[in-house]
């Protein structure tokens, strides 16, 4: 006598295949939303420590650090950025050392050697949504440069000088009449699509104002000598979702999170603004202009 044995039709095996790829599908979509959510909240907590950062510098040198520093005469450190600043109050001892040795022995031109700065990413000043601010990256005319994820808020824009980090500010919180809890100080933007945008050490950015390097307006506009951007126009800029396919992105804020971007409040709190708050974000950006606002 001869036994039958049953076997998958092709039919059967398609079938168990599609089920198969559908459960692959949605496991992977339910990772990846794990890993956004994770990396805001990575995102959030660095911002957070650049806040208290800020608050510490502020209590042990009597203001916020300059937006960008000016070359005056007798400067120990011109063209720095508030972030190259901020070192000591980031457990960044070291290289802050290396610093006031490297500005001793260069302080000309901090985009080379000895400035390690240049070529040395920080952790806690790179959102993890953003691969590509982990690692020095080549850019125009032979630099290679360590990025960002963040802006210091210049206020409405480089020309105006109404927020918190602009050329040589100074701000206090005396200054602030709009109330710490009110007014924004740093904000996500990520690097330019060329690297020529976003280094957090140093930078000359639109007009030596460091504008798109390491500061920003929340209404940015274009300077026409700005390099690597005369295809963008002129502005201003809104609070809106960007590509970092896309050049023109950098005159403005906007993040690889969905549906908004971090923004850390001089208060030293953090708080996820969505794209919709675009139209109270200058009342936002400006240190004393007397706006009534409410957070979403």
């Amino acid at each position: 006598m001869r036994s039958s044995r049953k076997a998958f039709t092709l039919i059967e095996l398609l079938v168990v295949m599609a089920i198969i790829a559908i459960l692959i599908g949605l496991l992977l979509s339910a990772v990846q939303k794990v890993r956004a959510a994770s990396a805001q909240v990575s995102c959030k907590n660095n911002m957070k420590q650049i806040g208290l950062a800020l608050l510490n510098h502020h209590d042990q040198q009597g203001a916020f650090p300059p937006g960008r520093t000016a070359s005056a005469p007798g400067e120990k450190f011109p063209g720095i950025s508030w972030m190259g600043r901020l070192l000591p109050w980031i457990e960044q001892d070291a290289l802050w050392k290396v610093t006031v040795d490297a500005y001793a022995a260069q302080p000309g031109n901090p985009f080379q050697l000895p400035h390690l700065g240049m070529l040395t990413p920080i952790p806690i000043l790179s959102c993890p949504s953003d691969s590509r601010v982990f690692s020095v990256q080549n850019t125009h005319n032979g630099y290679r440069a360590a990025l960002t994820s963040y802006m210091g808020v210049s206020g409405r824009d480089y020309l105006t000088n109404d927020g918190i980090f602009y050329f040589d500010s100074h701000v206090r919180v005396a200054d602030i009449l709009d109330g710490t809890s009110n007014t924004v100080c740093v904000g996500e933007r990520p690097p330019s699509t060329d690297f020529w945008y976003g280094w957090w050490y140093s930078g000359l950015g639109q007009g030596g104002s460091g504008s798109g390097d390491f500061v920003l307006g929340v209404k940015e506009i274009h300077w026409p000598g700005a390099t690597y951007c005369a295809q963008c126009p002129p502005g201003p800029f809104s609070f809106s979702a960007g590509q970092t396919t896309e050049q023109c992105d950098l005159f403005h804020y906007w993040s690889l999170h969905s549906g908004g971007a971090n923004f850390v409040l001089t208060d030293g709190s953090v708080r996820f603004l969505p794209y919709s708050a675009e139209s109270i974000l200058p009342a936002l950006a400006s240190r004393s202009g007397g706006e009534v606002v409410s957070l979403p």
